[in-house]
């Protein structure tokens, strides 16, 4: 028995769609029931088609991007075209065949405007590589690559043309770069050289028999020392602790053959953070941890008014009062979540108050985890190679570390205390 509609029919208890576009008929199904429900459920399917057809349509008018829809639409012909349904195809086809001819030359225009767009970015790059000043220059050559990687693809024909010659640009400026960096880096290597060899004299000092003439050669040596100039602090840093560490030997061995008692004299800007420390260290012993919190700014803000160089800086100094001012912030952070969901906090027993200080840390702690977690995802993928713009980021990364690092230090505070209480 063979049931037909215009655009299907059942023939031998199974469903078919009538060709077109030149392809025979195709089995789409088989017959469940009856025939005209077979074929009324296939007609029905039908609107799916109709509806993805008019879904593509109202977002290609709706959206910003109109050429990223090409894709969509030639995936969308494809599965029409062995889509399980009955009804008339070819309106549809004919639909996304306009919708081609439309998102085309769209494509064309906006590939045109891009080819254009990307030979003026080249000439941008050419600029910005030229200027004088590296980290100058470096960051300008990233705004034009981050326009270029904005910038929409260009007709085949051109795309490796433009690609190889803004490409060029760029290798060149940076092969230019790393090789000027490389100089500078044998140059800081010889003078690192040269204020080793001093190390090595101060060394030597010590072990002389004639201290009065090792002494002239030290005053020798330290004006050579000065005569050097300067290396980045880092480096500098590490050579600079071995020289006075050495000096330090030679002069207390001297001092002690005369007799001398030499006056212990510090910078007084340490001096003056040592007083700052100490105050830190006071009002974190305020039971108003809130307005600790208070003070604490403002004796940071005191703190970086006092300009020391790096070479004469106090490193372990330094280290002591950030951690006591990130100690009293995180604890006052703490105290207004404290009081704002427990009410009558201060009512509460000493295990009873640790208990709740826990909970809230360890919740504090594992969202800030968490956050840190996706910042170094963040940091990691825009690191672009640039010292200066890679060290700011870093920067920024590292306080997200030294805070959640202080928070998970007050929290085993907390835990220790209660260990000892239920004890």
């Amino acid at each position: 028995m063979e049931e037909k509609e215009e655009y299907g029919y059942v023939k031998d208890g199974k469903v078919f769609l009538k060709g077109y576009l030149g392809d025979p008929d195709r089995q789409i199904g088989e017959v469940k029931r009856t025939e005209q429900e077979a074929i009324d459920y296939f007609k029905n399917r039908f609107t799916i088609a109709q509806a993805k057809v008019e879904t593509l349509e109202k977002d290609i008018a709706e959206a910003q991007n109109k050429g990223s829809y090409l894709t969509k639409l030639t995936q969308l012909r494809r599965k029409l075209i062995g889509f399980d349904a009955i009804g008339d195809f070819m309106p549809l086809l004919e639909r996304l065949d306009k919708a081609e001819d439309y998102l085309s030359g769209l494509i064309l225009v906006n590939q045109a405007k891009n080819l254009e767009i990307k030979r003026a970015l080249t000439e941008d790059a050419k600029a910005a590589t030229a200027i004088q000043d590296w980290t100058e220059a470096t960051e300008a050559a990233q705004l034009v690559k981050d326009k270029w990687i904005r910038t929409g693809p260009v007709d085949n024909e051109f795309q490796q043309d433009v690609d190889t010659q803004f490409q060029a640009v760029l290798d060149d400026f940076f092969h230019r770069r790393r090789e000027f960096f490389a100089e500078q880096n044998k140059l800081m290597q010889v003078k690192v050289d040269e204020f080793e060899k001093l190390i090595k004299r101060v060394k030597q000092l010590s072990w002389s028999r004639d201290l009065d003439e090792a002494y002239k050669q030290a005053r020798d040596i330290r004006k050579e020392w000065s005569a050097l100039g300067e290396l980045p602090p880092k480096k500098f840093f590490k050579i600079n602790k071995a020289y006075r560490h050495f000096f330090k030997l030679f002069y207390d061995k001297y001092n002690e053959s005369k007799g001398i008692k030499p006056e212990n004299r510090e910078d007084p800007r340490i001096t003056q953070q040592r007083k700052l420390l100490a105050e830190a260290e006071n009002a974190l012993k305020n039971e108003d941890i809130v307005t600790a919190s208070e003070n604490a700014k403002v004796l940071l803000s005191k703190w970086k008014d006092i300009r020391i160089p790096y070479r004469q800086s106090d490193r372990e100094l330094n280290d002591r009062f950030r951690s006591t001012c990130d100690k009293i912030f995180e604890l006052s952070y703490l105290a207004r979540v404290i009081s704002r969901k427990y009410p009558a906090f201060g009512l509460k027993s000493e295990e009873e108050q640790l208990r709740a200080q826990i909970r809230e840390m360890e919740w504090l702690v594992a969202r800030e985890k968490s956050d840190l977690d996706m910042a170094t995802l963040d940091a990691e993928r825009s690191l672009t190679g640039d010292e200066e713009q890679d060290k700011r980021l870093l920067g920024r990364l590292n306080i997200q570390k030294r805070k959640v690092a202080m928070k998970d230090k007050i929290l085993r505070e907390f835990q220790r205390k209660l260990e000892r209480l239920e004890r």
